[in-house]
């Protein structure tokens, strides 16, 4: 690797830290921007001074929220977040919650197959069994991805924590598959998802397949590139070496956490009988929580490192079941307390599922504000978006969808607010303003009727 750098020759925003067949982006650093002098000759040539990269993630929760539980209590930058909510206090100016957007092409007999599979397309699937799906459309996210083509080595990111469901539900009559799905880079073709933190990971990092008969390869990955690290940290201001060491930590810690969630000698608790370890998920923790907090750290590198900047992440397939009981005052699965027949008992427990989940929203959001990119943050450039298909798992409705997002897209999108809309207000009308945002324009979006009224900043 060439890490020679000078005041016009600055550092690259794709080098990699290299070692016995591996590569490892880099996070973001000063030695990546121009000198003072040619960010200045470009400016007057046109160019501006160099942009940091924007991001896109879409979180998808199953199942809807209890709804007297999620809408804040004011609007515009006067509001008071609810329950459901309350874990992104500390990110208030740095949300835009929208109100009163609905899915009208999801608005049909099913309950949640055609809400999540449309729940980015806004588009009505074709009914299938299983061997002609069709999404009628693609998915904003792809849309995006496709406006940034080449920048990055991952066009975008697909990532689960179940995998893809398979069968008939007899109930509705569509395949399950379409439950399994909301990214669809053309009609006809959902995007693979990875539900392993494990392969994640060498997926984002392990350009090049050590050979299998070299030892070096057994190491792991932070070790293969420490030399080229040291190497660079040499040839960097003060600043960046912080950065450096933050980073590497990080990447320590996540491997060694990957390593201990995929070997049984890393857990605290041992089956009462042996298994077979050929029927061990390599990498996938037991803990669902865990599984998930390993997903969403997969979602900070890569955008961290630039290896992506489009992401889609699924809490659950539609109809998800995951058994909730380790949550406090919980004791059932997600898709039955959903059923919640206006009971007390299951309404609350309803909502604690609801706000576990806003929880990991926040634990992202908190990973990203921590990456500093220049003057400001890896969640300052980036928008994440958390949602569910539907609003209430008993009515299925797809109007008033529960919908927050975190981040300005470095600056464009209005946070800080409730923006409250009038009654069915398209969604697509939210994905056209967030395409803007994210510098891949478009002038409509499935069945928008404008970009969303003081979604973006004039």
């Amino acid at each position: 690797m060439n890490i020679h750098m000078t005041k016009t020759n600055p550092l690259s925003r794709r080098t990699l830290l290299k070692g016995t067949g591996a590569a490892l982006a880099l996070p973001w650093l000063e030695a990546m921007i121009p000198s003072r002098t040619s960010a200045s000759e470009s400016g007057a040539a046109g160019g501006g001074p160099q942009e940091s990269p924007k991001r896109m993630a879409v979180l998808f929760m199953p199942n809807g929220v209890r709804e007297d539980q999620w809408t804040p209590e004011g609007e515009g930058s006067d509001f008071r977040l609810s329950s459901t909510l309350s874990p992104l206090e500390s990110f208030r100016d740095r949300l835009l919650i929208p109100t009163n957007l609905w899915n009208q092409a999801s608005n049909v007999g099913d309950g949640h197959y055609v809400k999540t599979s449309g729940f980015l397309t806004c588009q009505t699937i074709s009914k299938s069994l299983g061997f002609d799906l069709n999404s009628n459309g693609i998915s904003m996210d792809q849309v995006a991805a496709r406006g940034i083509s080449g920048r990055t080595p991952l066009p975008s990111l697909e990532l689960a924590i179940s995998p893809v469901s398979i069968g008939v539900d007899t109930n509705v009559g569509y395949t399950r598959v379409y439950g399994s799905h909301i990214a669809w880079s053309r009609p006809t073709r959902p995007l693979a998802r990875e539900i392993n933190p494990r392969l994640v990971f060498e997926r984002l990092f392990r350009v090049n397949q050590p050979d299998k008969g070299n030892r070096d390869g057994e190491k792991l990955l932070l070790d293969r590139v420490l030399g080229d690290a040291r190497q660079l940290r040499r040839k960097v201001g003060a600043a960046d070496r912080v950065r450096i060491d933050d980073y590497l930590e990080s990447v320590r810690s996540l491997e060694k956490r990957i390593e201990q969630a995929s070997t049984p000698e890393g857990r605290t608790w041992q089956p009462a009988v042996d298994m077979d370890p050929a029927t061990k998920p390599d990498g996938i923790p037991r803990e669902h929580a865990e599984h998930v907090r390993l997903m969403l750290d997969m979602i900070a590198l890569a955008f961290q490192t630039d290896s992506t900047r489009i992401c889609t992440f699924m809490f659950g397939n539609a109809v998800s079941n995951t058994n909730f009981s380790f949550l406090d005052g919980v004791s059932g699965g997600h898709h039955s307390l959903s059923h919640h027949e206006r009971k007390e008992e299951n309404l609350v427990q309803y909502q604690r599922i609801a706000q576990w989940h806003v929880e990991q929203y926040a634990y992202l959001i908190g990973r990203l504000l921590e990456m500093k990119e220049g003057e400001s943050t890896v969640l300052d450039n980036s928008m994440i978006l958390f949602g569910s298909g539907l609003r209430d798992g008993n009515s299925h409705s797809p109007r008033n969808l529960p919908l927050v997002i975190a981040g300005s897209a470095g600056g464009r999108l209005r946070t800080g607010q409730h923006l409250v809309n009038p009654t069915n207000t398209p969604l697509a009308n939210l994905y056209v303003a967030m395409l803007k945002a994210f510098g891949t324009p478009v002038d409509a979006f499935a069945d928008s009727t404008e970009c969303l009224p003081g979604a973006l900043v004039s």
